[in-house]
Formats: C-alpha cells, structure tokens, sequence
C-alpha cells in the first residue's frame, strides 16, 4: 500500500535528477550511492579547459554552502488549522500562517509551485539593532537551541546581529538566501517579487538576487521617501536616511497609470483630450542640422526663426504632415512658441515606468507614518505596532504586478499591511486577488501596550488587524469580496516518529503504534497535511458529506476524498468509487481488517481506475 511521504520536497534529490538528466555522463557512483562527478559538471558548462580552481565573479560569504545547505534539506513539519482564529474558514481563499518562514516554505513547495504572482517581503533590515533568524535544523531540543543561541529565553528563535559582529553582514545573507532560494520556485514564469530594504544590504542583496533569480531579471530598484522631515544623521557626513529602496526582479509589471487629468479638449477635436508638448527640443544646429529651420503659422504667416541650440522635434516633411493633420499649436498673435498636440488616446500605452517614488503628491504614496497612522485607527487609537510599510506603498506594488483573481505573497508579513492592501485595491479598482500571509509569532515584551491588550504575539495583532480590515472593506463593498481567511499553524508532524523511521524500532515494541497518528490530532491536521504533501492548495474548497455512514472530506469536488475514520471495509469503497475521485486517502489503520485494507485497493482499481490511492 502506497503511503504519502508526510514531509516537505527533497530538493536535493530533486536537484540531483535535474543534473543526471542533462547530464548523464556526470552521474557516479560514490560510497553512499549515485552521486554527480563535478569536476566533470565544471568541464560541461565551460568552452575552455578546467584545470583547477578559478576566480569567479559572485558574491561569497562565511556560511553560504551552510545556507544552501539550509534551504535544501527536508522537514518532517505540517501546518495545523486553527479554526478559531480563522474568518469564514469554509469559503474564504484567503491563507495565513503562523509559524517560521523558511520551514512554512518548504511545505508550500508543492502546492504552490509556479502559482504565486507576486511576492513582497520587507525583511529585518541589518541595521545592527534588527535581529535575524537563526536556522539549524540539525537540533531540535530547545536546550539545544537555547545554548547555540538560536533561542532567547522567552523562546523567540530569533538573534540580534550587532555591527561589531564579526559575522555582520554574513548572517544577514545566510539568513535571507535560502528563503529567497524557496521563494524563486513559487513565483509564476511572469511573476515578480518586491523585497523592502535601506542602505545597509542593498549592495549585497542586488548581487544575492542577481544569483538568485538570475540579473536579467532586474527590473528596478524603486526609491520612496519614507518620512517627511530629516531622518537620522548619518555618522561623519552632512546627510540623513529618509528613503528606503525596493529591489524588483521578475520579468515585467504593469507601470504606473498615466494621469489624464493634465489633459483637455478646449477646443472640441473629435480625437479627445491631448496636452500641448514642447516641439523644439536640446540639440544644436550642428547636431541636427535637417531639423534646423525657420516655421510658418499657414494661418497667420507669422514666421518662427529657428534656434540654433534648440531645433526643431522634426524634419521638414515629418513637420508637414503634422501642419496638414493640425497638430501643431500656434498663438495667434505669435507671443509664445508653438507647440505639439499629443492626444492621450494616441499614447503606447496607457501606464508608464517609473523608478522613482519621492513625489507624495504623483503616486499617493504615505510616508511610514501613515502605516503607523492606519494601524492606529484600526485599534480605536491604540499604538501596537511599530513602523508599519504604508497600505497605499504595498497597493501600488500589489497594482504594478498581479491582476485579478492572482495570489499575493507575504512572508515576512509583520502587521498585516500587505492583506489590508489587497482589500484596498479591490475596494478602489475592483479588482480582487488572494494572498498568503506567514509570521513568525515572535512574543512581545510584558511592558509592550500590545500586551497588557492581551496580545500574546506579532501574529495575534496581525489577525486582528485583518479582521479589522475585513471588516471595514466589507462594509464598503458589501459581500463582493472574500475578506476571510484561513489560519494555520506550523507544528509537528501529525505522524509518530515510527511513520518516518519504522528500521529504528524493535519488532517487540511495533504493537505500542497501532496507529502512527499522534493523539491529539484531528481529522483537519491530517486533511491539511495530506493536502500539502499532494501539492494541493490549502485554499481549496473542503465539503464535509457522508458515506456509507463515514465522514469523508470532499476537497475540490473530485480532487481528492479523504476519511480517516475507522472501520472501512468494501461497501465504503463502492460508494466512493462512483463519484471517481482523482485522489484517495484513508488511515493505514482505519481499515475494518487486513482483508478490507486489500480488498478495498482492488475494488477502487477495478472500479474507478484513475483513481490514485494512499494511506497515512
């Protein structure tokens, strides 16, 4: 009997075949099995000979193969439902996640291959007073984790990275790159991510995502004022931080709307609105000669002598045809230069590219203060968060890149800013997108307002900041948008340590896992682990029915039947076998007897031969 693996992709495994199949003859073999010859793999991807090592260009640091290492090695987690903190959990496609962001990717790498279309993060800056995330999941024991200083002792896992650290720089990167790594296999073909950083690693980062998703596909590095007044002086010099960067990589976004309202029709031209265009341009007689020339009003006569540092936009015969299609705006009484008519239905395209986001007015961008301003309205005044991004930074992005229906991704998701964002933008534009929300719940401190609310953690505020936006888009839009959300949490596995590692037990001790689900766990714990582990989204739709008297979940209509109820036998698997489920999955011991278990697989065969079934 076929059983799921339970546990996150084997990307070395899977990077291992990528490589065999392109290059078989690099395959060998080692004391541990199959292996890849790489002084081989060097020599295939190189038109000169390799003799030995060489310099390269890339970005090296203490920790990186450790950091690869990291990103690639298999957990055996799972994502719990929490029902209760939840809103509409039945219909909402709304996800959030409580748990840390690198183990949180890994189990969504099979059910969100190639199906996010944006990703935002605003990661820990590494400004010395930040802290980053310590990854070693070689030990799991918290006095482990407590002595290698990957956990403080209100258990937050979590380290402060001061800059006279010998290693300040080097944890940022090792913190950042593999979650970058799993991010990269997320993202759609025309995806794009959107990563918030200032000026301590935006050199490091630029060369980690050139790496990462590959330099030609930079697309910006985007510049916004984050305050209004002078921020704080930096050391030695006469300047002061008030901006922030936004690195991009992707392969296109939508660009920013074009303004119309600078554009009229005073005088009725059937071919609607336009502005006047300067028609000289910056270029001298000696550049341009062709285009240097005198200019005749044909209704008045009156004569422009040409510039000799500021011709004309076009030649004689291009500007001929624009006289004969009235395009050229003269004053009557020749007072002012004449100028272009460019029509706003006449543009390429109706957004423009921009990499720059310091004019407030021109983008509608709040400074961070508006962030906090928004946050603090939505809890009657009450300061909880500090620094939030503001909802109108994230809703341009969110705007830039993804259309309706797409799916938004946050991990490092703080206060909440990038939900609300996609509830704005559909109130503003009508245009609805779903997201994904991760968290760590780092604790807050005893003394912190936010506690002595009765917040325990970061992601108990930032629930309660979505359901408070809900709530608000909601009653602004009615029921036309789906402001709900699931809430999961990561956990261990739903599995007793047997189902992974059954050679490390003693025949004489097997009868103590007459099943191999822990206790505690319920039917949705397995649901929602059988779900990643079959690469389904979490945010499908789930059905609860009954048959032949067994409670079985129905998820995605046919998609897949799951029961993990007891008691299974032949007359069951009949019934199943008549709605033909592409999908299967029931208890190892949730079987009426050895027979019903066999009996069970060959009726599903013989019945509903496309259907794919296993046990946990």
């Amino acid at each position: 009997m076929d059983k799921l693996d339970m546990q996150s992709p084997n990307l070395v495994n899977q990077n291992f075949e990528k490589l065999a199949e392109l290059f078989p003859n690099c395959v060998t073999e080692g004391a541990d099995g199959k292996a890849i010859d790489f002084d081989l793999l060097k020599q295939e991807v190189n038109h000169a000979v390799v003799e030995g090592n060489k310099e390269r260009y890339r970005l090296e640091w203490p920790g990186k193969r450790e950091a690869i290492v990291t990103a690639n090695l298999p957990i055996t987690k799972t994502l719990r439902p929490v029902r209760e903190d939840s809103v509409d959990f039945d219909n909402t496609e709304n996800i959030y996640i409580e748990g840390d962001n690198l183990e949180v990717l890994k189990l969504l790498q099979q059910s969100y291959l190639g199906r996010v279309k944006m990703i935002y993060i605003d990661p820990p800056y590494n400004t010395g007073n930040d802290f980053v995330y310590k990854d070693n999941f070689s030990k799991d024991a918290n006095t482990e984790l407590l002595e290698s200083g990957q956990k403080d002792e209100s258990n937050n896992r979590l380290k402060a990275n001061p800059e006279t650290s010998g290693r300040y720089h080097s944890d940022w990167l090792s913190m950042i790159y593999p979650r970058l790594k799993l991010a990269r296999n997320l993202l759609k073909d025309d995806g794009a991510i959107f990563i918030s950083i200032n000026d301590s690693e935006i050199a490091n980062l630029r060369k980690l995502c050139d790496e990462v998703f590959g330099d030609d596909k930079f697309i910006a590095c985007f510049v916004w004022k984050t305050r209004q007044a002078s921020g704080k002086q930096i050391a030695l010099s006469n300047s002061s931080q008030e901006h922030d960067y936004i690195l991009c990589y992707g392969r296109t976004l939508n660009g920013i709307a074009r303004d119309s309202t600078t554009y009229t029709n005073p005088d009725n031209d059937p071919r609607g609105i336009w502005a006047k265009h300067p028609l000289d341009v910056g270029s001298t007689k000696e550049e341009r000669p062709n285009c240097f020339y005198d200019l005749v009003d044909p209704a008045t006569n009156i004569r422009y002598p040409a510039n000799p540092n500021r011709v004309w936009a076009f030649a004689p015969t291009s500007m001929a045809k624009l006289l004969e299609e009235g395009k050229i705006i003269f004053h009557p009484e020749g007072k002012t230069r004449p100028g272009l008519k460019k029509f706003f239905n006449e543009l390429k395209t109706d957004s423009k590219p921009i990499s720059t986001w310091l004019d407030r007015e021109t983008f509608g961008i709040g400074f961070n203060t508006e962030g906090t301003k928004i946050v603090n309205e939505l809890f009657d005044g009450e300061k909880f968060f500090d620094y939030p991004k503001p909802v109108s930074l994230i809703q341009l992005l969110i705007e830039q890149a993804s259309d309706s229906d797409d799916l938004v991704l946050d991990f490092f998701s703080g206060s909440g800013t990038t939900a609300q964002a996609v509830w704005k933008s559909a109130e503003e534009t009508g245009v609805s997108r779903k997201f994904i929300l991760v968290q760590l719940p780092e604790q807050l401190s005893e003394d912190s307002s936010a506690s002595k609310a009765g917040f325990k953690n970061i992601c108990d505020i930032g629930k309660e900041r979505i359901r408070r936006a809900g709530k608000k888009t909601i009653e602004a839009m009615g029921s036309k948008i789906d402001c709900g959300f699931r809430v999961f949490r990561l956990d261990e596995s739903n599995m007793q340590d047997v189902y992974y590692s059954p050679q490390d037990y003693d025949q004489s001790k097997m009868d103590m896992f007459t099943d191999n689900v822990k206790l505690d766990r319920t039917a949705d714990d397995l649901l929602a682990q059988v779900m990643l582990d079959w690469g389904l989204p979490l945010s499908l739709k789930i059905e609860s029915i009954k048959i032949s008297g067994k409670t079985v979940f129905k998820v995605a209509d046919n998609s897949l039947y799951a029961s993990f109820d007891q008691g299974l036998d032949e007359a069951f698997a009949k019934e199943i076998a008549k709605d033909k489920p592409l999908r299967v999955v029931f208890r190892d011991s949730g079987f009426k007897d050895n027979s019903a278990k066999t009996n069970v697989k060959q009726l599903l065969k013989q019945l509903s031969p496309e259907t794919e079934m296993k046990v946990v």
